[in-house]
């Protein structure tokens, strides 16, 4: 054998399986991240779905505020008409 073919050789038995190795991390690797991004994916609709939640209980809010703000409203005109009748007598 002559030296180019030996250096050929010693460098397949030292590469090769090393490429094998990454290889194979890498195909566990990309099985991991297909995991990970179904994770993700199913976080964001969780979180998608909750932000939908919040808006609808914010406009419930937004309308009890008003509810309560127009019955606060009647509430002192009502007062203010009983202090205008007993100031008046």
């Amino acid at each position: 054998m002559d030296i180019t073919n030996i250096v050929k050789t010693a460098l397949q038995e030292m590469i090769v399986p090393e490429l094998n190795s990454i290889k194979k991390e890498n195909a566990e690797i990309k099985t991991s991240l297909v995991l990970i991004n179904k994770r993700l994916d199913d976080m964001n609709s969780h979180l998608v779905d909750q932000s939908r939640r919040i808006d609808e209980t914010n406009k419930r809010i937004d309308a009890v505020r008003t509810e309560l703000t127009g019955r606060i409203n009647e509430t002192n005109k009502g007062i203010e008409a009983v202090r205008e009748g007993l100031t008046k007598n």
